[in-house]
């Protein structure tokens, strides 16, 4: 028997209003899910084997000739699928033009012993981040640069935000992500034999010329203050990125992948290849 998906047309349906409502992060983390809204994304998602509850779609909104075979991908993985009428999908994105494609997924919950690192650890540590599209850039150039693990310490903005997902192009799935705070994530650290690099424009030496090959996290802060004082005071390594101009600082996202990618550099490691 063929699969006759439920159709929303009334903008004052419950579940509308429930999409809408997942926009705000209290009501994300009451039902312990977020919102994953695009082609790519969701598809990511699914090679991920993330258990997406439901998958909303709207087909007057489709921008290309592969969204059947996503929608039949999401409904075998369990997915239930609810067609929208163009206003009513409207009224639940959150894209300035979107793609007629939204889904519902599971909040996780992973624990810093949970994570299965190799011999020779790369990680990611960043602080405070205040900015949802800061955050998500962040995540793409940890998952270009090959990093084990995202640590998020302390988080201003939260990793579920739509926008973070959205600036992630969904690589939030391929790079396992956690929450902690920054005195438990250094204390881990030191357990593990885990060397932290700090950047701060305050250090001597510079980044191109610290050792980052071996356990390593590279830790960044937030976009207004940098690194926290306790990040400053007890990271193994300070270094500094060379500034030309008159720019004192670069944007959090950029520093993050030149840092990064330098140590791959060092480490002789090539993204995207094992």
């Amino acid at each position: 028997m063929e699969h006759v998906p439920e159709k929303i047309t009334s903008l004052q349906n419950p579940r509308i209003k429930q999409l809408v409502k997942l926009r705000d992060r209290r009501a994300r983390d009451e039902a312990g899910v977020f919102l994953v809204e695009g082609y790519r994304e969701i598809r990511r998602a699914l090679e991920k084997e993330v258990a997406m509850s439901e998958l909303y779609f709207s087909p007057e909104w489709f921008m290309g000739e592969n969204e059947g075979a996503l929608l039949e991908s999401a409904r075998k993985a369990g997915a239930r699928l609810i067609e929208l009428n163009k206003d009513a999908f409207a009224k639940v994105a959150y894209r300035e033009r979107p793609d007629g494609l939204l889904a519902v997924a599971p909040q996780w919950k992973l624990a810093l012993e949970d994570l299965k690192l190799p011999v020779d650890p790369f990680l990611l540590v960043v602080e405070a981040i205040e900015k949802p599209g800061n955050l998500g850039t962040i995540l793409r150039s940890a998952d270009a640069a090959g990093c084990n693990a995202v640590i998020v310490c302390d988080p201003v903005t939260d990793l579920f935000n739509p926008n973070v997902v959205r600036a992630s192009t969904g690589v939030i799935f391929s790079v396992p992500c956690l929450i902690s705070s920054s005195i438990e994530v250094h204390a881990w650290l030191k357990r593990r034999g885990i060397r932290t690099v700090a950047t701060t424009p305050g250090a001597k030496a510079l980044y191109t010329d610290s050792d980052l090959r071996g356990p390593l996290a590279v830790v960044m802060g937030s976009e207004q203050y940098g690194l926290s004082d306790f990040w400053l005071r007890e990271a193994d390594l300070p270094v500094r990125i060379p500034m030309a101009g008159q720019a004192d600082s670069l944007n959090v996202a950029m520093a993050t992948i030149i840092t990064l990618f330098e140590a791959v550099r060092q480490r002789g490691q090539r993204p995207g290849l094992s």
